[in-house]
Parts: structure tokens; sequence; C-alpha cells
């Protein structure tokens, strides 16, 4: 196989072929192969969602996934088909507030400046001992890949599309007969006794012939399938089995901490203030009264058009490098003396004069401190080394040597390891990984009985398969399966007798026969009051409300598997008057979204909204 495919690179064919490719790469580019292009993720009328927006969005939106539903939702992540829906999730979401946003200034809705800075100065995520911390919200506008102006006008959007979500909310109502009907069906109870007949427990007495669990084995073939097997042997080479902190000299982890110092030590950080204005003249007429002896703090509140630093006398906290606009930063850097006022300076938000408080010099941790995190850093970084240069050998060996994993193993100086005849659902943890069961199945390797292809199976993680034998999908002989056979056929036949039962008592029952009972020896439970979260509530609030004289039975199954008699015999509503309030306001947060929901529909038919990236991307 391996020769074929040598040959065939060299024939001239193949070459035609990869000129043919190399050409269209040149005339087409790389990008119409990669699917790139487009900066606009959609538009909706004359407005743009921008690609860069759209990503923003969807990896902010993915990250508060990751932290709430954890390895679930990461193992979703891992389906094309689910990614692609979820994306497509949350373009829906930024095209619905973008139609909303036009509806509003369609109707005259505005927003102020002061609106947007009062909003800002009240967020409780920004606020420290119960005022507005600026360095607390600074550190958020980083990590949220905000600056001050992209915020306020996030802010600015958001406000707008609430004003359309409270006009709606204010227009609704609810009437008390609504709420009261509500409430009665949320806090009914229902009086029930029950009769449970257990399906193994009547299995017990069932007698099978041999011509009953023949028929049933024959049946149901499937049930005694056993699967294709593989008997596999393969290499493991994993970054994390390399890794040894104790092979890591002081002399060697001293080195690191003098190559790599500025990470052991503190950033110098400056505390600054600072007044922006809009207007060139109006900063520099502000720079003149500063020279002449006007306090800072005072000039700040009055006239800086900063929302987030002008009550705080213009303070913007302890500030590092490389987190500024970089003209703000290299003019605020280069001043020297606590208490030095810059010249007026120019950045993308406008005119800045900074003013110097203090200063925190950068501080080196001593080395004692940590040598330990050092040696740990240092055999990650060689072990990562060692791995992919292990890597590299194996895919060569393993390819140039495929008709066994000897010679990889001693390239690597790793074990071979060989299972038993395995499938995919016994197969050791390390090989249950799809990709290693779909090389299984490739010709090369189940055909031709040669190595797989380095796998990876984590980062950092791969294996190379092989099988040694297989055996293919069969039905098991009887003789091997005869306790199975019995076993199912006994829970099915005791399942359909305690059916046959339930549907035979509660018949009788339902037409007024009770004699029933104490011919078939069965006795109805103590009363029980059960709600909506019960695991009958599907069966007994679909049953008709009893008389005084005449209560209704049927049929259920609890949570194990049992099959229950159910009797119902009353039916109360205790409602309570402290929980009308928050029923009321349920039933008008859902009025509320249909009417969103309509509206939205209606602005669709109305407005072009076209979709220009949904699935791209990971």
């Amino acid at each position: 196989m391996m020769e074929r495919l040598r040959e065939g690179v060299n024939s001239i064919a193949v070459k035609i072929i990869l000129g043919l490719i190399i050409l269209s790469f040149v005339f087409t580019g790389v990008s119409g192969y990669l699917g790139g292009g487009s900066s606009v993720a959609a538009k909706v009328g004359d407005s743009e969602i921008s690609r860069q927006d759209f990503e923003m969005a969807y990896q902010n939106e993915r990250n508060r996934m990751q932290q709430q539903a954890g390895d679930s939702f990461s193992a979703q992540l891992g389906d094309p088909a689910f990614v692609q829906s979820f994306r497509k999730e949350v373009l829906d979401r930024m095209v619905n507030q973008m139609l909303l946003e036009q509806y509003a200034s369609d109707l005259g809705m505005r927003v102020s400046d002061e609106q947007v800075r009062s909003m800002i100065l009240t967020m409780p995520q920004f606020q420290s001992n119960g005022k507005f911390d600026q360095q607390v919200y600074q550190a958020f506008l980083r990590r949220a890949g905000f600056n001050a102006d992209s915020f306020a006008a996030y802010l600015r959007s958001d406000l707008v599309r609430q004003q359309v979500i409270q006009a709606l909310d204010n227009s609704d109502f609810v009437l008390p007969q609504e709420v009261a009907q509500t409430a009665q069906l949320i806090t009914q109870k229902r009086d029930i006794r029950t009769i449970t007949l257990s399906p193994s427990e009547m299995a017990k007495s069932i007698k099978l012939t041999d011509e009953q669990l023949n028929k049933f084995y024959k049946d149901n073939s499937q049930r005694f399938t056993r699967p294709q097997q593989y008997k596999v042997s393969y290499l493991e080479l994993s970054a994390q089995s390399l890794k040894s902190s104790e092979n890591v000299s002081d002399q060697k982890a001293q080195e690191y901490y003098q190559h790599n110092l500025d990470k052991y030590s503190t950033t110098e950080q400056r505390s600054l203030s600072h007044i922006l204005v809009k207007d060139q003249a109006k900063a520099e007429q502000l720079l003149a009264k500063l020279n002449s002896g006007a306090d800072f703090a005072t000039l700040a509140k009055e006239s800086s058009e900063d929302a987030g630093s002008a009550d705080n006398g213009g303070s913007l906290g302890w500030v590092e490098k490389g987190t500024m606009d970089p003209e703000f930063e290299k003019a605020a850097f280069a001043l020297e003396n606590k208490g030095d006022i810059s010249a007026v300076v120019k950045s993308n938000f406008g005119y800045h004069i900074i003013q110097l408080s203090g200063i925190k010099a950068a501080q080196a941790k001593p080395y004692a401190d940590v040598a330990a995190d050092i040696k740990k850093e240092v055999a990650e970084q060689e072990a990562v080394n060692s791995f992919y240069e292990l890597q590299n050998k194996l895919e060569s060996v393993a390819f140039e040597y495929p008709d066994s994993l000897d010679d990889a193993a001693k390239a690597i100086d790793q074990e071979i390891h060989t299972t038993g005849f395995i499938s995919q659902a016994d197969a050791p943890e390390i090989l249950k990984s799809d990709k290693v069961m779909q090389a299984l199945q490739t010709p090369e390797v189940s055909e031709d009985g040669l190595n797989s292809d380095v796998i990876e199976i984590a980062p950092e993680h791969v294996v190379v398969v092989r099988i040694e034998d297989s055996r293919p999908q069969t039905v098991l002989p009887y003789a091997d399966v005869a306790t199975q056979v019995k076993q199912q056929l006994s829970e099915v036949e005791g399942r359909n007798k305690a059916n046959a039962l339930a549907d035979k008592v509660t018949k009788a029952l339902e037409s007024g026969d009770d004699s029933v009972l104490a011919t078939e020896q069965l006795k109805f439970s103590a009363v029980q009051s059960i709600d909506r979260s019960s695991a009958y509530a599907r069966t007994v609030f679909a049953m008709p409300r009893p008389t005084q004289d005449k209560p209704h039975f049927a049929k259920s199954m609890d949570y194990t598997g049992n099959v229950v008699i159910i009797e119902l015999n009353k039916v109360t509503n205790n409602i309570d008057p402290k929980f009308n309030a928050q029923i009321e306001s349920q039933l008008k947060r859902a009025q509320s979204e249909q009417e969103l929901m309509a509206l939205i529909t209606a602005l669709r038919s109305k407005i072009d909204v076209e979709y220009y990236v949904v699935g791209d991307g990971q």
C-alpha cells in the first residue's frame, strides 16, 4: 500500500493534478478556500452588523455558557451542527436587537448622555463600598474588550431597546379572574391512593417454555448481537507523561528566572487623573487655568466629559502600561514627578489633560518565592518540546514501518499496549474516541493491517493504533445468551402481566365493582396529597374531578418503572393570596414576551435581513 502511494506521487498524472491545484490557489486566492472575506455578518435594512462584533458576541456567549454548563457544553461544541445552530442563535439575537433599535428610532425614542452617565455610575458591578470605583470600571472595560465610548454606545443601544420593551410591558394588563384561574391551577392539590404492581415480582411466578424463549431470541436477535470487535495494539504519547519538575536543576531554574525577570516582577503603576473634552480649544483653555493655579480635581468635576471619572475629580486610579490609548499612555508615562500635568494630548476619545498623582515602581519577587513555580513551568515547557519532537519521530517511523509498532515504540521509548477483543462500548478510555474508532475502520488499518496515522485524542496527547485481530458483528449462539434471554423475556412478561392486571382492576373499579380488590388480594395505600411535581402528576391532573361518592381510577407508572393503579378521591384549592402578585407578574411577562416576538416577526417581514456568516468558525 505504502509503495503504491510513493509511486503514485511521482507519476505524471498526479503532478499535473497538483499543478492545477496550485494554479487554482494562485488565481482564486487562499481566502476563497478558507471561506473568509466578508467583514459583514448580517445586514438589517440599511444597517450592518460587523463580523468583528458578531465574533465578539459569539465568544462572549460561548464563554458564558461554558462557565454555566461546564463539560456538557464543551462536549456539544464538538458537534459542527450544534456549533452552527449556536452561532445562528447569537446572530439572530443581534439582528432582533438591531430591529428593535431601528423601531425605537422610528418612534423618536432617544437616550441622553446624562442617562448613560447616570447608569454607569450606579451599576452595582462598578461599586466598591457603595461608591463608583474607577479602577473596577476600567478593569471591566479591558476584560470585555470595550473602551469608554464603545461601552457607552452599547449601553445607549440597550437602553433604547428597553424603552420599547418597557412600552410593551406598560401596555399589558391581566384581569383578576385570569390571576385567580391560574393560581387555582398552579396551587391545586389532589388526594390519591395507590396500588403499586412490581413487574419484577410478577415475573417470579411466570413459567417460561423453551418455545417462548427460542421465539423471543429469534424475534429480538438485535438484543443478542455482538458488535464488530478488534484486538488492538497501540502506542500512546502525551506531554503529561513526559513532565517531571524533579529533573529541573536549580541552575536551569535560576537561568530561566534571570531571562524572564519581568514575568516575576510587578509592573510599574501610575496613579493618574485626567480631564477629557471633545474640543481642542476648550482643552487649551482648561490647561491655561491649571497653569494659573486652578485645582485639578475641581476643574475635572466641572468640565470633564468622561462620565466614569468626572465625579471623582478625574481619577483613573492606578494604571499600568498596555491598558490605555497609546497616545494617552505615552504622555502619562513621560510625567516624572507627583503633581506634574501634561500638555493637551489628543487620543481616539478626544483631548486629555493628565495629572500624575503617584508612582509604584516595578519590583521583582525573590527567586526563593517562585522557584517551585519556575521548575514546574520549565518542566512543562521541556515536556511539551519533547512531546512534539517525539511526535514527529512517531509519525515518521510509524509511516515508514507500517507493518508493526515495534520500530515506532523504540523510536519514542514507549511501551506497546495490546487489548483483548473490544468494541467502542467496552474499549479502554483512551481508545473510546470517535477518531480512534474511525481510524480502525479505514481500509488501510482494517483491511491492509497497517499502522494508523497519529491520532490526537486530546491536546498534546496522541496514539497510533493497529489491528492485531478482528471478528465481525454476529448474533451470539443461544447457548451463550440463554440467561440474558430468560431475564429479558421475564421482564417483558412481568410488565405485560402488571399492565393487564392494572387495566382489569382500573376498569372494574371505575364501573363500581370493588370486589376485584379482594379477588386479586390488592389494597390501596393511605391517602397522599400530591401537586404537579409528583411522578403521577401527568396522569392524576388529567383525570376528571371526582364527585363526593364516586372517585375515579387510572393507571400510571412511577420513577422506577412500577405500574401504579391510582384512585383520585378529592381535589383541593388552597389559594394563598400572597402568590397572586407573583402570578400576575409572570402572566404579564409571558404576554410581553409573546407581544415582543410578534413585533419582531412583523419587523422581519417588513425589513430586509441578510445573513452573510453563520456556521463558519468554531
